[in-house]
C-alpha cells in the first residue's frame, strides 16, 4: 500500500485489521433449558465499538442442530445488521433460543461472529468470533 503515501492517501484498513474492534458481551436469561419439555432462553447480546472509527456492524449467530430461533428448532443461523456503530458505542439485542425435542442434557455452543464491514455489508474488513454455551439439563 505505498502508492497510497505518494498521493498522500492513508489506508485506514490496515489500522483496523490489526486490533480488536469490538467487545462482546453474553447474557441468558434462564441459564438453563430443559430436554423434556420446550423451553426458551433469551440470549442478550451487547457489541461495543472498541475502535477510533466508525464501524458498519453485522452480527452472524449459529446454533447446533438441537436449538433454534424458532419454536420448531428450524432456523439455525440468525444475521443481525446493527448499522453504523460510533467510537465507543454499545448496541444491544435480544434473541430468543429454543430447544427441540431431541435436545439431549449437555452443554450446546453457540457461535457468535461480529463482523465490520467496508462500504456496504457485501465487503468484509474484520471479524471477530466468541463462542458461549447454554447448558440444557
Amino acid at each position: 500500500m505505498a502508492i497510497f503515501n505518494i498521493f498522500g492517501k492513508k489506508d485506514a484498513a490496515s489500522d483496523l485489521t490489526k486490533a480488536i474492534p469490538y467487545r462482546i458481551s453474553t447474557e441468558l436469561v434462564p441459564y438453563k433449558l430443559y430436554s423434556d419439555r420446550k423451553s426458551q432462553v433469551s440470549l442478550f447480546l451487547k457489541v461495543k465499538n472498541a475502535t477510533k472509527e466508525v464501524l458498519l456492524t453485522s452480527v452472524v449467530l449459529e446454533l447446533p442442530s438441537q436449538l433454534g430461533f424458532d419454536d420448531m428448532g428450524m432456523q439455525k443461523q440468525k444475521e443481525l445488521r446493527l448499522g453504523e456503530v460510533k467510537p465507543g458505542e454499545e448496541r444491544e439485542a435480544r434473541l430468543d433460543i429454543h430447544n427441540t425435542m431431541n435436545a439431549d442434557p449437555g452443554e450446546y455452543t453457540i457461535a457468535i461472529t461480529t463482523i465490520s464491514h467496508y462500504r456496504d455489508y457485501g465487503h468484509v474488513l474484520n471479524a471477530v468470533k466468541k463462542k458461549t454455551t447454554v447448558n440444557v439439563v
